[in-house]
């Protein structure tokens, strides 16, 4: 039976694309493995301390012999008040408290590098009046900041951790530790809890 010519002409186009594209087929490199992983954008942190800068109320506890086997804390108010430093970029700390053995102060500086990504922090008591080097280095993620630094402590070398944590606007948590064995377990000898005080 023969095909009308108002159906050829219809027909005929669609076997000539349909012969072209499995042509290209043929010639097309066979793509294999799995897709490419796009890399994550770097967390910009440089606002991630924005939630302390005020004036804080500091209730302290501190372990007076760490890596001592010691469960001995004294416990002891104070204030702190952080300033904001290039746009919150960099901050800076003024402490103040009467403990048990004298009244002290101190001064927290921390900085934000923008090409790491990190912030770095610096402790200075006006008892020494010098900063304590090297700072502590690290970042926030998932809502918590850690913070590092090898020391020698007594003779021995050690790791310190700092770590924050914003329970809600009008408080958070700060805590110091020590790890002997290369940060697998951790002694937590200082800790401060700040409730934001009101203006």
């Amino acid at each position: 039976m023969s095909i009308p010519k108002r159906f050829e002409m219809i027909l005929f186009p669609i076997a000539l694309i349909w012969s072209q594209l499995s042509a290209l087929e043929q010639t097309l490199p066979l793509v294999t493995g799995t897709p490419t992983q796009l890399k994550p954008l770097e967390h910009d942190g440089q606002h991630d301390f924005d939630f302390l800068f005020g004036k804080w109320k500091v209730h302290c506890k501190r372990l007076l012999h760490p890596l001592a086997g010691s469960n001995n804390w004294i416990e002891f108010d104070g204030t702190n008040v952080v300033h904001k430093v290039w746009d919150g970029r960099a901050n800076m700390d003024e402490f103040e408290a009467d403990t048990p053995s004298g009244h002290i102060e101190g001064m927290t500086i921390r900085t934000y590098s923008t090409k790491s990504h990190q912030w770095s922090i610096y402790w200075s008591s006006q008892a020494k009046g010098t900063i304590d080097f090297p700072p502590m280095v690290g970042e926030f993620k998932q809502g918590g900041g850690e913070f590092y630094d090898a020391e020698d402590y007594n003779g021995r070398n050690i790791f310190v951790r700092f770590t924050w944590v914003q329970n809600s606007r009008e408080s958070c948590h700060w805590e110091q530790a020590f790890s002997t064995d290369g940060g697998r377990t951790w002694e937590t000898n200082f800790i401060w809890d700040l409730t934001r005080e009101k203006p």
